[in-house]
């Protein structure tokens, strides 16, 4: 294939991601008119439409859907390949891209992360946080982190951290003036802090299990946040109760700041792990950033 029919092609896969000949032309470095004439070019030599365009959208056909899908992972192996020859040099160099929540990114990620310059200067790492189910290959992160729970059949998953356990807590004040919940069906009589979850919306159901019972208790209370950091803030305070990741509140219970109650029903599970596509070749600068991960 001629090189200028793989360059319309990447032309495509762009302006299908961006889903908006505007914002691709401003990527590409191009004018939105050349963007326009490169695909209509593309669809008169393919002799069918692959997008619909209106006056405020571009959507895929079929045919574009089945191509953009098809191609976009080739011409990002091909981007890959090229990267890693331009990069082949005594120092690994480049952006590694990582999508993670915000407790892994501060408390698993940077711990680990944070002396990696000292030895590699030219790596550029780019962590974007959320509490999202984050298609990584979609949004062109090199690498996300989840419970190892989560992570899809497709993807290689290397566990950068240990079990975990969710944890009940509250600041002394407020069990002395509020008493401690006996059971999780009681904390729908208690103030509860609840966390938001910013990319669905959603409030964060409570999770428990003893034994081979799990289930979740939907909580009320005065205070709903969208950071588990600022959630611990309001707990220490006395606001009410919280539940949040043991690796977070372990030094507040320590030292007398935090109790915690109901540990009966509070059971580890898988860590977090970090999952990348098992087929996408990695940069010089991945590997350094997946095997200081490792730990």
């Amino acid at each position: 294939m001629a090189a200028q029919h793989l360059n319309d092609l990447a032309v495509f896969v762009t302006v299908g991601r961006e889903g908006n000949f505007t914002r691709a032309a401003a990527q590409l470095g191009v004018s939105p008119s050349a963007v326009s004439q490169t695909i209509r070019a593309l669809e008169e030599r393919l002799g069918v439409r692959l997008l619909t365009r209106t006056t405020r959208s571009v959507t895929h056909t079929e045919a574009g859907e089945k191509l953009l899908r098809e191609i976009a992972p080739l011409l990002d192996a091909i981007e890959t390949h090229v990267s890693e020859v331009v990069d082949f040099r005594e120092r690994p160099t480049g952006t590694v891209r990582i999508n993670a929540d915000e407790f892994a990114a501060r408390y698993v990620l940077w711990p680990r992360l944070k002396t990696l310059w000292d030895t590699h200067p030219d790596i550029t790492i780019e962590l974007s946080t959320d509490y999202g189910l984050t298609d990584i290959v979609a949004t062109r992160y090199d690498a996300g982190v989840r419970l190892g729970g989560t992570i899809d059949a497709d993807m290689i998953a290397v566990p950068i951290g240990p079990a975990m356990r969710l944890v009940t807590v509250a600041a002394p004040a407020y069990l002395a003036r509020h008493g401690a919940p006996q059971t999780p069906q009681e904390l729908t009589t208690h103030r509860c802090i609840n966390l938001r979850l910013p990319t669905h919306g959603g409030l964060f159901a409570w999770e428990f299990g003893s034994g081979e019972d799990e289930f979740r208790v939907r909580v009320s209370g005065p205070l709903i946040m969208n950071s588990v950091v600022q959630i611990l803030d309001a707990c220490l305070a006395g606001v009410g109760l919280a539940q949040l990741p043991d690796g977070l509140v372990a030094a507040p219970i320590q030292r007398g700041e935090l109790c915690e109650v109901l540990a009966e029903w509070s059971e580890p599970f898988t860590g977090h792990h970090l999952y990348y596509p098992s087929r996408r070749q990695h940069t010089a600068a991945f590997r350094v950033v997946l095997e200081a991960l490792r730990g």
